[in-house]
Parts: structure tokens; C-alpha cells; sequence
């Protein structure tokens, strides 16, 4: 073997070895949250079952456990339980799809210190979003005024209850575990500790994609994603429908989009259509989880999620002005974050975290 062919050999074999750590590190971050935030996330949903502060009550609660399955089995929960009505799980829904992106948003800082590749990586997290933001922009007024998502959830939950689902496999889950359970083993389930390993691995990995990448031949990379994957943005939306669909969870894919758009081998106009796909992805997962409950609230929350990114793509993707916005704001965000490292730090900590719970304390003091 040449040693050039050696070399590709072994990067190659690094690339897989970065990216399987670099799973682990966003799996033991979530894992890392649930241990001290999965509580204080259930305390946030049932403090209030007004749906105008819904949304942000989904938003922290998911950005808390760093998953928007596990903030809807809670929500689930709550509706099945009486606590709250379905019109007011719509809102905390709608919260959840914009607390889910903090994984990528917090990836994105592992590129802070290069500002080329930040200022990509920072652009294509922000994409993910502001789409999302503008889906509620344009449906929590719908919904508030006419219920169109409750009501069309739950005609399609009498529809397709009792044919039952399937359980999927989780073989992504099944080879990143044991690792998981070895790294919070070692640290005795310290939630601090453990974030602090997993935030350490996951920017670690990060850094070790972009290299390995770049120092790869990335034309015949980026001509693979061009010619096959992301020809077309109907076909890159449905690789992170079936992506998203095997793994069972939209962070992983959205947040492994950030490394290959800071080595510059996906464009953001690339990654958009990606990021929708991987919104459709994990709804089908929770449909066919519910199915197999037989649990008619299950099955109408789950309805319900999925309406909500489907209506939310069919209303701004075809309307060229609607559809740019998501595209300039990204590009705009990332320009501003490429030029002070305290702007992104302080926008995540402020959407995902102060001013829900801003929201949250008037709530408390007002009622």
C-alpha cells in the first residue's frame, strides 16, 4: 500500500473514531441534563397551563433535558393526566422543536476560536432556528385563535388509533450506551462533572472532524454531497427525514451538519432543506411510538408535533420570501458571531435559558 493510500486509511478511520465520539459526547451532555434537569423540567411544564406561556415554558424545559422526546413524553404525560388541556400542550410543543437546536448551537462553539469556520457553523445552527422560530411565528396565532392543530391532531388520532405501530431498534443508541453509562459511571453520575466531560469530548471531536476533513481531499468530498445526498433540496430533505429516522433523534443529525459546514463542506443552502427533513424525521418516530401505546393522548400529541412542522414547511418553503428569511438571518448571525465570541454565548444563554425563565418568574409573580 502507498503510503498516501496509508494516510487516507487512517484519517479515514479517524474521521469514524471522532464521529463516534463525537455522538457519545452529545448523548452523555443529554444524559448529563436529565440527571439534574429532568425534575426541575416537569416542575417548569405543570407550573402553568396557560398556552400563551407554553411556548416558553417548552423551550427551557427541553433546553433543561436536551431532548424534545423526552419534554413531549412529559407533556404526554401531563395531557393524559388532566394537568393541561391539548390546546395548551400545542404551545409547549412549538417550544420544544426550538429548544431541541441548543445541541447544534452549543457545537457550533466548538469552532469559537477559528472565525472563518465559526462564523459557518454558527450560520447553519441559527438556520435551524430561525425556521423553527418563524413555523411559530406564523402557527401559534393560528392555533391560539382557531385551534387548527388540536383539532386536525386529534381528527387524525380517531382516525389511526388502534392500528397500532412498531418499536424501532436503536442500534446508534445501542453502540454509544455502554460508553455513556462507562463515562457517568466514572464520574458517579456527577451531573456537573459529567456535562463538563461530555461539553470537553464533544468539542474535542468536533475539532478533530474539521481537521481530518480538511486535511482530506475535500473536493471529491463535497462533489459525493453534491452529485448524491444534497443534489436537490427535496433530496437532501428527505436524507434527514430517513437519517433522523434511523437514529431516532434530530439533534445528532442537525449537530453533525455544524462540523461539515465549518470545514466548508456543506453550504448552508445545502444544510436548510437537511435540517426541515430532520424536523419530519423525529415526528415520525414519536407517531409510531404512540401507535404502539394505543394511548389515544399519545397519539394526538404526536399528531400534533408532526402537523406542526409539516404545516410549518408547506406554509414557508414554497414562498421564495418566506423561505429566504431563515438563510439571511443565519448568514447574518453568523457574521456578527465570527466578530465577538461574547455575542453567541450570551444569545444562547439568553433564548434558551433567561428569558424563559424571565417569562416564567412574571407568570408566578402576576397570576
Amino acid at each position: 500500500m502507498r503510503k498516501s493510500d496509508l494516510t487516507i486509511v487512517i484519517k479515514s478511520i479517524g474521521i469514524v473514531l471522532s464521529l463516534y465520539l463525537f455522538i457519545v459526547g452529545i448523548g452523555a451532555m443529554g444524559h448529563a441534563f436529565k440527571l439534574f434537569g429532568r425534575e426541575f423540567a416537569e416542575a417548569v411544564l405543570t407550573a402553568t397551563s396557560n398556552p400563551l406561556t407554553g411556548l416558553f415554558l417548552g423551550i427551557l424545559a427541553t433546553s433543561l433535558v436536551q431532548s424534545s422526546s423526552t419534554a413531549t413524553s412529559i407533556i404526554v404525560g401531563l395531557v393524559a393526566g388532566g394537568a393541561i388541556s391539548l390546546q395548551g400542550a400545542v404551545p409547549m410543543i412549538m417550544g420544544a422543536n426550538i429548544g431541541t437546536t441548543i445541541t447544534s448551537m452549543l457545537v457550533s462553539l466548538g469552532s469559537i476560536r477559528r472565525p472563518v469556520e465559526f462564523k459557518r457553523a454558527f450560520s447553519a445552527s441559527s438556520l435551524h432556528l430561525t425556521f423553527n422560530l418563524l413555523g411559530v411565528a406564523i402557527l401559534l396565532p393560528l392555533e391560539l385563535s382557531t385551534g387548527l392543530l388540536s383539532k386536525a391532531a386529534y381528527s387524525l388520532s380517531s382516525v389511526f388509533q388502534g392500528l397500532g405501530g412498531m418499536r424501532l431498534s436503536d442500534p446508534l443508541k445501542a453502540i454509544t450506551s455502554p460508553t455513556i453509562e462507562l463515562l457517568a459511571w466514572i464520574v458517579r453520575e456527577h451531573a456537573f462533572i459529567l456535562l463538563l466531560l461530555s461539553l470537553g469530548l464533544t468539542y474535542g471531536m468536533l475539532i478533530s472532524i474539521v481537521k481530518l476533513l480538511k486535511s482530506m481531499v475535500l473536493h471529491k468530498l463535497e462533489h459525493f454531497f453534491d452529485a448524491h445526498l444534497f443534489r436537490t433540496a427535496g433530496r437532501a430533505m428527505l436524507f434527514g427525514t430517513l437519517l433522523t429516522f434511523a437514529v431516532q433523534s434530530s439533534s445528532i443529525p442537525t449537530a453533525l451538519a455544524v462540523p461539515l459546514a465549518a470545514a466548508g463542506v456543506l453550504k448552508l443552502i445545502q444544510i436548510y432543506p437537511f435540517s426541515l427533513g430532520s424536523n419530519l424525521g423525529t415526528t415520525l418516530t414519536a407517531i409510531l411510538a404512540a401507535l404502539a401505546t394505543g394511548n389515544a393522548t399519545a397519539i394526538t400529541v404526536a399528531f400534533a408535533h408532526m402537523l406542526f412542522n409539516v404545516i410549518g414547511i408547506l406554509l414557508i418553503w414554497p414562498i421564495p420570501y418566506l423561505r429566504a428569511i431563515p438563510l439571511r438571518i443565519g448568514e447574518f448571525m453568523g457574521a456578527i458571531a465570527a466578530r465577538s465570541k461574547f455575542y453567541p454565548v450570551v444569545f444562547i444563554i439568553s433564548l434558551y435559558f433567561a428569558i424563559p425563565a424571565f417569562i416564567l418568574l412574571l407568570v408566578h409573580i402576576f397570576k
